[in-house]
């Protein structure tokens, strides 16, 4: 069974996580929740989380993908946590999955994943970066290799869909889907 780990920082976007923890554990994908600090977690529209461990202790496991959710100032603090950095450049360097949705982008950014990469991201999270070598598109979900993007909250179960795909092949997404009833 694929392993998944999902970062939380205070500020996260909460339609996002949500989303992305509760389909990927619907197809039967093992999903980690890490605080970078020990805690509650609290999302940008009031949400609180008890994450499963810290990033510390997360971090002692391997994962087949990091999946980060946005929301401002929740992707800050993820891009700015340098252990946050180095595993996804581990990641990347290991061939292993990278994701991240709505303003969290910018965290691939700053680790340098998205570089000759075609992503995608809220509305102008990734113009304000020096990125000469990243195709910025405006679809709700791209795929490019190892890394999946996501645009926003409106495109959450799109997001979460895809990465049980790229984990798990298309029959369970569809299963997973048609469960959703959408």
């Amino acid at each position: 069974m694929p392993s998944v780990l999902v970062p939380l920082a205070n500020g996260f976007e909460d339609l996002e996580a949500v989303t992305i923890i509760d389909l990927l554990r619907r197809a039967g994908i093992s999903v980690v929740t890490a605080g970078l600090q020990p805690g509650l977690v609290l999302g940008s529209r009031g949400t609180r989380v008890q994450p499963d461990a810290t990033l510390d202790e997360a971090l002692g496991q391997d994962y087949d993908l990091v999946a980060l959710p946005g929301g401002l100032p929740g992707a800050d603090h993820l891009r700015d946590d340098p252990r946050i950095r180095a595993l996804l450049r581990k990641m990347a360097a290991a061939g292993k999955h990278t994701a991240a949705i709505c303003a969290a982008p910018m965290a691939l950014a700053a680790a340098g994943v998205l570089d000759g990469k075609r992503a995608t991201a809220y509305p102008g999270v990734l113009d304000g970066l020096h990125l000469p070598h990243t195709d910025k598109r405006g679809d709700a979900v791209v795929v490019d290799g190892k890394v999946v993007t996501g645009r926003g909250p409106g495109t959450a179960m799109d997001f979460a869909l895809t990465l049980i795909e790229v984990l798990v092949g298309r029959a369970k997404r569809d299963q997973v889907e048609a469960g959703l009833v959408r």
